[in-house]
């Protein structure tokens, strides 16, 4: 049964900025969760207004009418579905005295209730001090949205810090685009760009910008100052447009015409973004220093706009100087000044632009839903709360790919072409590639996968062996001679097996890798490094199932005897590892002896798969998150601690892959939770809650730090999520799949460490 969340509040097509604010939210709520959370709207109406209103609203409340709130809490606690209400409160939205009509539904709700305080006012009356601490006990968890007013809760208001949740205004996911390119489709060409954007009012303090146009002026005669949106619908409802004939007068009397463009109407997002991504800087000119939050000034910010602000508390806590510049209220003449300074200097102008857009990166929408769903998560049933399969993209894949190859890295999500190429990363997109192939019979895909397939094939020395780096230009880079490249030999492997095992590919690339892997084959028994031997293991399990050969049977043997041997000088009973640490990629150790198992029926190949997958799986999922060892670090065996920082999405990757292996061939129902609980790290399971997966631009992330997350989006990052993301599609067209294995016991193991001088001899 599906669970119900339940937002009451004013909702589109009312104008109005919280309604806006839920829609977004609850839009980001449906993306991230799948069917089985299902929202539903308790829209606010002053009188009986006759929106016409979409599907998600389910109940009304006419605010002027007190009954109304206690014939909705009736409705929702008649539906056992409904599981959360949620309350977004202004002061203004509802009737009575400080609108504390609102109590008629929170007195008589049996549901478990949630409020958002969207004002915060600071040395507050009695009255406002009842409203506000009552409707706080009544609730879980009390809502705002930046530490300032959390503060002022506390402080003025003595509501306890434990019931306080500060969750970030959202923010749309914007790329990180050329705004010469916009510029040319508005048609304002190289001429500099001020904009405000928003419901326009008084407090908004439009004429403090136009004010301080002239002296800026001087200096840019072009400049051009975009007044976006239409005016605020209360405020038209009692002077009319009063307001935006002042402005529009004021700017006939300073001989602005052709400075100042006014868009009187209600921008749909997709434009007001455009609008964003050609402004030069953004204008906040608020004259209310009690405001607590801006929505337009957090869509600035995100958008990468530098930002001259007024000192309301939302500007304070998230503008600082790498960001933009504040100036105080109704102060004209300290605009011009700092508009001057912006202009005057496009290195630092774009240098906050970029900061703006890495600083408010935690508060994209996706982010906020989840920040929201984590608190709700306790009155959830388990069962109801998972995230949404989001469609396969390859945009980045394709941006990232040029004829020579994958370039290895990304400049946020611009590829990056000075970093050049890896034999890494062109052998994992070449499994990726062909994996999708597979699945999709997208015949856009065979060009990449022909070129990634030429790329390994130019990184091939005349022994057979693999060069790893390359250079733009096509140039051997130095590190070739300065690393050691068995990793990237093993990977090299790893993919061309696997792209053999298909047989789906016309004979010219099936010969062409043919003629590469059987080039590197006779040069691979000297390599000794665990995670090389195991990515060979892989690939040589591949190309077997395409080429029954004894060889790849003996070879498989030699290099699973020498991870074995590793096994044997390091495991105790404490310790069920290859190797006295755990650092990257150890999902791929045992998932190779499991391959190993499979090529060759050696049970002892199983028992230690299992023994040393559980291991890893005990170190890296804690309290029903997953934590891949960190890069800062690493964790070694006299260790007993991984703090989970420095977490890289190749890891979770290779887990993820790894599960489904072990799932598939042992069936128990451990591997196919966790595998699970994996991939929703990139959608957000994690320790910041925030999303790894770009599903804006098909990218994935470089990485999740303590404090934030590595917005670049790389190849190995990119890749590795789609490897996931290809993992999980049969679970997504099966979510019931259940596979029957023989199980293997605890004691098998101890006998084996008992006996580990002779491995093959144990008894099970």
């Amino acid at each position: 049964m599906k669970s119900k969340l339940v937002f009451v509040t004013t909702y589109p097509p009312r104008e109005c900025g919280i309604a806006t604010f839920t829609r977004d939210l609850i839009h980001a709520i449906r993306n991230q969760m799948d069917d089985s959370i299902e929202v539903e709207v308790c829209a606010l109406e002053e009188g009986k207004q006759g929106f016409e209103y979409p599907g998600e609203v389910k109940y009304l409340i006419d605010t002027t009418r007190p009954g109304d709130y206690l014939e909705a809490a009736k409705k929702i606690n008649a539906d056992p579905q409904v599981k959360i209400v949620m309350i977004e409160h202004e002061y203004g939205l509802f009737g009575g005295d400080y609108g504390d009509y609102l109590f008629n539904l929170t007195d008589a709700l049996e549901k478990p209730l949630f409020v958002t305080f969207h004002t915060v006012l600071p040395e507050p009356d009695d009255k406002r001090i009842d409203v506000v601490s009552r409707l706080a006990r009544q609730a879980e968890n009390v809502v705002v949205m930046t530490n300032h007013s959390a503060k002022i809760l506390i402080s003025d208001y003595h509501i306890s810090e434990e019931k306080i949740k500060v969750i970030p205004h959202g923010t749309h996911l914007v790329l990180w685009k050329r705004k010469e390119k916009a510029k040319e489709m508005f048609g304002t060409g190289s001429r500099p760009v001020l904009a405000t954007f928003g419901l326009l009012g008084r407090n908004k303090s439009i004429e403090t910008a136009i004010e301080a146009l002239p002296a800026i002026k001087k200096h840019f005669p072009d400049v051009l100052y975009l007044v976006l949106g239409k005016t605020h619908p209360g405020l038209v409802k009692h002077e009319g447009e009063a307001y935006r004939l002042m402005l529009e007068e004021k700017v006939k009397t300073l001989g602005l015409e052709n400075n100042v463009r006014f868009v009187n109407r209600f921008l749909e997002l997709d434009e007001l973004l455009d609008y964003l991504s050609i402004t030069d800087i953004y204008l906040f000119t608020s004259k209310d220093p009690n405001q607590a939050v801006s929505g337009t000034f957090a869509y600035a910010m995100s958008s990468a706009c530098p930002i001259i602000a007024t000192p309301i508390p939302h500007a304070r806590e998230l503008l600082t100087g790498d960001t933009g510049i504040l100036v105080d209220f109704e102060a004209p003449d300290q605009l011009a000044e700092a508009a001057i300074r912006l202009l005057g200097d496009d290195e630092l102008r774009t240098r906050m632009g970029r900061n703006a857009f890495h600083k408010t990166r935690f508060t994209i929408w996706q982010n906020v839903a989840n920040l929201t769903m984590a608190m709700f998560r306790p009155f959830i049933e388990h069962s109801n709360f998972r995230y949404r399969l989001l469609p396969i993209n390859l945009d980045h894949i394709r941006h990232m790919t040029t004829e020579r190859g994958i370039i290895q890295f990304s400049d946020i999500d611009i590829a990056y072409p000075d970093s050049g190429y890896t034999l890494d990363d062109n052998a994992r997109a070449l499994i990726a590639l062909a994996w999708h192939y597979e699945l999709t019979g997208e015949q856009s895909d065979l060009k990449l996968i022909e070129t990634y397939l030429n790329f390994i094939e130019y990184c091939q020395r005349s022994n057979g062996s693999f060069i790893n780096y390359v250079d733009y230009d096509g140039k051997i880079h130095i590190r070739n001679n300065l690393e050691n490249l068995d990793d990237a030999n093993g990977r090299a492997i790893w993919a061309l097996g696997f792209f053999l095992s298909k047989g789906i590919f016309n004979e010219r690339l099936t010969a062409k890798a043919e003629v590469i892997i059987h080039k590197a084959l006779r040069e691979i028994k000297n390599i000794h490094s665990p995670r090389a031997m195991a990515y060979i293991i892989k690939g040589l399990y591949f190309y077997h199932l395409s080429k029954d050969d004894q060889n790849l049977v003996d070879l498989v043997k030699i290099f699973t005897e020498r991870l074995l041997d590793n096994f044997n000088r390091v495991a105790d009973k404490n310790w069920h590892w290859f190797e006295e640490y755990l650092t990257y990629a150890n999902a791929l150790l045992p998932e190779a002896m499991l391959f190993a198992w499979k090529v060759t029926g050696n049970i002892s190949y199983h028992i230690i798969a299992k023994a040393t997958f559980d291991f890893l799986l005990s170190k890296i999922f804690v309290n029903r998150y997953i934590k891949v060892i960190s890069n800062q670090g690493w964790l070694h065996k006299t260790k007993s601690a991984n703090e989970g920082y420095g977490q890289q999405p190749i890891d979770v990757a290779y887990t993820i892959m790894a599960l489904d292996e072990f799932y598939t061939e042992m069936g128990e129902e451990q591997y196919i939770n966790k595998l699970n609980i994996a991939f929703d790290w990139f959608m957000g399971l994690n320790h910041l809650n925030q999303i790894i997966y770009n599903p804006a631009t098909g990218g994935c992330y470089d990485g999740l730090e303590k404090d934030s997350v590595n917005l670049n989006q790389g190849a190995e990052s990119t890749v590795s999520y789609l490897l996931a993301r290809l993992t999980m599609e049969k679970y997504y067209k099966d979510k019931k799949r259940k596979t029957s294995r023989p199980r293997f016991h605890s004691e098998q193991l101890e006998n084996l460490l008992k006996n580990r001088n002779n491995v093959d001899a144990v008894s099970v």
